[in-house]
């Protein structure tokens, strides 16, 4: 490639897979959206290219290129290979940072080809059923082809280590963070009017959670820690924002536990204003979790986090200190610890303050981004201004 004045600016291509509402999709374009535009020039490169998250990168003037394709195998990809390789050798590209297992194979072979200086992979799930076999044995091998590659917590890092055979010096761990307006608070006025407007009563205990309506999310666990709870905290109301392909069972749930009328399923809502601020509690009761953004939510705004003790969660969940931890897939001890906090008011301010202090300092965007800066500046062998 051609020599760069020292002057110009970083090229950075991101690499993403889609642009749906996903954690790993909303960190993506959340640090684009930031980086310093006087230092990095960035664009995208997306294999699904249709969803909410291209009118941000619009409205941020970052150009986005659609690399249509159904498989990582076949003509179709060795086409869309080529035209990516051509495209880096184009664009002068000095840093390639994949974002998910998909673009992690495609882009960072592709990326070695054209000869980019810095090569990103990153790893941003636990053990998923759906990234298992094929996927995951070629990210295996990608990342030995990356300069660098990216765990968005402390536990996945290591799952980078031990799983896929890379040494601990070509891994850096910037974990996730949050938009700003994610600390704003609602008021009371603004509190009341959204509760109604999703049907919880004035004066209800609120928990909640904020997540796809997916089986790995395990919906039913909370459901049955509800209905447990409901003869002793009869204010208890449990709010569900999200959608997914479990909707129906989880409605039907409901019905057969009796707690059809405790349980509010708020549908898909804007990311802003922070929904965790509607509750009293917040839950995460996945079987599965890499490092999820929801709980980050929930701290960012106070709210004291009830979560399950899976994946990079306690990374951020610190059991006692900004949160509650429990077992997955255990509705008596998830009751447990709900009752637990509707009991203890000042355990609940407690936890919710640590866990604003935690989110403030750990995951919002200024202690962040210049993570993500000094990574990109190291591999484009750039002094530090």
């Amino acid at each position: 490639m051609a020599v760069r004045s020292s002057g110009e600016p970083i090229r950075v291509v991101y690499c993403i897979d889609n642009m749906q509402l996903g954690g790993t999709e909303l960190n993506a374009v959340r640090t684009a959206e930031r980086l310093d535009r006087r230092r990095f020039a960035v664009s995208v490169v997306c294999i699904r290219a249709s969803g909410p998250l291209m009118a941000r990168y619009k409205d941020a003037g970052i150009q986005v290129h659609p690399f249509p394709m159904n498989s990582l195998l076949g003509p179709r990809a060795v086409q869309q290979a080529i035209r990516l390789i051509g495209l880096f050798r184009s664009e002068r590209t000095d840093v390639v940072h994949s974002h998910d297992a998909y673009t992690s194979v495609f882009a960072t072979m592709c990326a070695r080809v054209a000869g980019v200086r810095g090569v990103i992979a990153s790893r941003r799930s636990w053990h998923s059923p759906h990234l298992q076999g094929r996927i995951m044995r070629a990210n295996r091998v990608a990342y030995r082809f990356a300069h660098r590659v990216v765990g968005n917590s402390p536990s996945v890092s290591r799952l980078v280590e031990t799983e896929g055979g890379v040494p601990a010096s070509r891994i850096v761990t910037i974990p996730n963070f949050l938009d700003p307006q994610s600390f704003e608070p609602l008021s009371d006025e603004e509190r009341r009017r959204l509760l109604a407007e999703i049907g919880v009563p004035s004066g209800a205990f609120v928990v909640g959670i904020v997540a796809r309506l997916s089986a790995v999310k395990d919906h039913a666990t909370l459901l049955r820690a509800i209905e447990m709870l409901t003869p002793t905290i009869p204010a208890l109301h449990c709010v569900l924002v999200g959608d997914g392909p479990e909707r129906g069972r989880i409605e039907a749930l409901a019905g057969q536990l009796g707690i059809a009328d405790r349980v509010h399923l708020a549908g898909e809502r804007p990311q802003l204003p922070n929904l965790h601020a509607l509750f009293d509690v917040s839950v995460l009761c996945s079987t599965s979790e890499a490092f999820p953004n929801s709980v980050l939510e929930a701290m960012a705004v106070s709210r004291p986090v009830i979560a399950t003790n899976v994946g990079g969660t306690p990374d951020a969940v610190r059991d006692g200190e900004t949160g509650l931890l429990v077992p997955p897939s255990d509705p008596a001890r998830l009751a447990a610890a709900i009752r637990r906090l509707f009991e203890e008011p000042t355990l609940r301010a407690g936890l919710g303050s640590a866990g604003c202090a935690a989110a403030r300092s750990d995951y919002s965007a200024s202690a962040v981004i210049g993570q993500v800066e000094a990574l990109y500046t190291e591999l484009a062998g750039r002094a530090v201004a």
